[in-house]
């Protein structure tokens, strides 16, 4: 007996390890920002989040990259790590060190953005699904590249669920309210009722995109953490005779803990040969990247005349185009209990993919928790904007949604809020908590309206203020100026449909091989 159990104990522990750490090592990480201070790198990256880690890792191939995160280290972390701590991380917040930073939109609806190595990876609810196929058409992606991508990501850090009782009823509310077909286990995003992938693997521990680091050159990458980028450093080139030319040549940061405001400095090398530059490369969220580039100068000419910050390029596109998913919640317990918390495993997919329902158990205070079941409209038309409230790189800036303003999201949310509706007062879920099946199943059109109007709230799946086409090109480009990119989820116009955090990973992996190939091709005179 004794032999067995020492026997499984040693398969377990190999087994976690294994799927823990897939066999790499992470690179170097110091939140000593004198030790970065001054030196030179191929690329420097702006945000360790979801899209900024594994773009780390592929650009480590070939190239020194410095990995710039103003949140410390997931690792050891239990609000992070731990299943059983799901949402706990949102209950947690301060001004300058929490895992996950709160704001409030001018809408008044309260947000949260990951401020961690992992990025908002290491405080959702790890649901993960790719974007649809004709999401990734009007990407106007590589399709092939895109499917390795995900697959990258996905052998590293995703895993195939086991429901749980609650899952699986609620799975059965979803084919009760005629959210169909029955998918099974898919990462699909497709119509109907399916299970999706998860990065909470088997013993209930969270895989952050920081795990994607492993797979890189932990030779190549300096990971500076609990450091705030400042602004970017800009040479503008007017010699005589030459067109003028401005190019991004490093970065200035700060530390993130209010402790100092001594600005520090770290620059891109500089060939001396026709060798092609690297970059900076914002990845710092839709909030972040937006707000990076106002500080530096780059926006609309007369909002950064109100903070008196130098005009480096007048884009009016920077910060503008903001849009979060409006999402409606129904509670279906009666009261707070004290339930692990657990999140979405199952999900419907209905009218189009244009409805997205998932529930889970979440916590509201250290010692309780409710059973809110949640859909979002999956690409509302409604967009606000963002701007800054202060050049302290620190605050968050203003940002304003404008969740419902136009006439088609709110009619889509009455449509909406009918569905959710049915699921949550199936007759599966009903038996389920004890509750005899209610009758009546519709409000009233008017009913539902207030419903929508009062209780709107986030999903927290924003993005927007650098979208491609009017702040960066088909290429990530910033336009007018060289040397500077931005890649994550600020350069979407829309979002993916299902929880992004599928395609921020991979969009990460698929632009990091884009640069690796375009370096590669590139003409030298070595």
């Amino acid at each position: 007996m004794l032999h067995s159990l020492g026997l499984l104990t040693i398969i377990v522990y190999f087994q976690f390890n294994l799927s823990f750490s897939q066999g790499n090592e992470l690179p170097y990480m110091t939140s000593d920002v004198k030790e970065v201070s001054g030196k030179l790198f191929d690329y420097i990256i702006v945000g360790g989040g979801t899209t900024g880690c594994p773009l780390a890792a592929t650009l480590s191939q070939d190239f020194s990259v410095l990995l710039v995160e103003r949140g410390g280290s997931p690792y050891g972390n239990p609000l992070v790590i731990d299943k059983r701590y799901y949402g706990f991380s949102l209950l947690q917040t301060d001004e300058f060190s929490s895992v996950a930073q709160s704001f409030i939109s001018k809408d008044g609806v309260k947000n949260h953005r990951g401020r961690v190595l992992g990025g908002s990876s290491a405080i959702n609810g790890g649901f993960y699904s790719r974007a649809s196929d004709a999401f990734v058409e009007r990407a106007g992606w590589d399709e092939e590249l895109v499917k390795e991508s995900y697959e990258w990501v996905e052998s590293r850090v995703v895993f195939t669920p086991e429901l749980t009782p609650w899952q699986i009823v609620f799975e059965f509310g979803l084919l009760e309210a005629g959210i169909l077909p029955y998918n099974g286990y898919s990462l699909e995003h497709i119509e109907g009722t399916k299970v999706g992938g998860s990065v909470f693997d088997n013993w209930g521990k969270r895989h952050t995109s920081a795990d994607l680091l492993e797979a890189g050159n932990p030779k190549n990458i300096t990971v500076l953490l609990n450091a705030t980028v400042k602004n970017i450093i800009f040479h503008t080139n007017d010699d005589a005779g030459k067109e003028t030319e401005t190019r991004a040549w490093g970065i200035r940061f700060i530390k993130s803990d209010g402790s100092s405001n001594k600005i520090h400095e770290a620059y891109l090398h500089r060939p001396k040969n026709s060798s092609p530059w690297g970059d900076v490369i914002l990845s710092s969220g839709a909030l972040g990247s937006p707000q990076i580039l106002l500080l530096s100068g780059i926006g609309p000419q007369e909002h950064l005349k109100d903070f008196d910050i130098p005009l480096i390029q007048h884009l009016k596109g920077v910060g503008q185009g903001m849009q979060d998913n409006p999402c409606i919640a129904l509670l279906v317990d009666k009261m707070p209990m004290n339930r692990l918390p657990e999140p979405p495993q199952v999900v419907g997919i209905a009218d189009g993919l244009r409805f997205i329902i998932e529930a889970g158990v979440a916590p509201i205070s250290f010692n309780a928790s409710r059973m809110p079941i949640a859909a979002k409209i999956a690409f509302p038309v409604s967009r606000g904007k963002l701007e800054l409230q202060s050049t302290d790189p620190r605050q968050n800036p203003s940002v304003e949604f404008n969740y419902l303003e136009k006439d088609k999201d709110m009619n889509q949310c009455v449509k909406m809020a009918e569905l959710l509706e049915r699921v949550a007062k199936s007759e599966s879920i009903a038996l389920f908590l004890g509750l005899k099946p209610q009758e009546k199943l519709m409000s009233s059109t008017d009913e539902l309206r207030k419903l929508c109007k009062n209780n709107v709230r986030t999903y927290y799946h924003y993005h927007g203020g650098c979208a491609i086409g009017s702040v960066v090109d088909d290429d990530y480009k910033v336009y007018s100026v060289n040397g500077l990119k931005v890649i994550d989820g600020s350069t979407f116009q829309e979002s993916p449909g299902t929880n992004p955090m599928a395609t921020l990973m991979m969009l990460g992996r698929y632009q990091g091989i884009k640069l690796l190939r375009q370096r590669r091709d590139a003409p030298s005179n070595l």
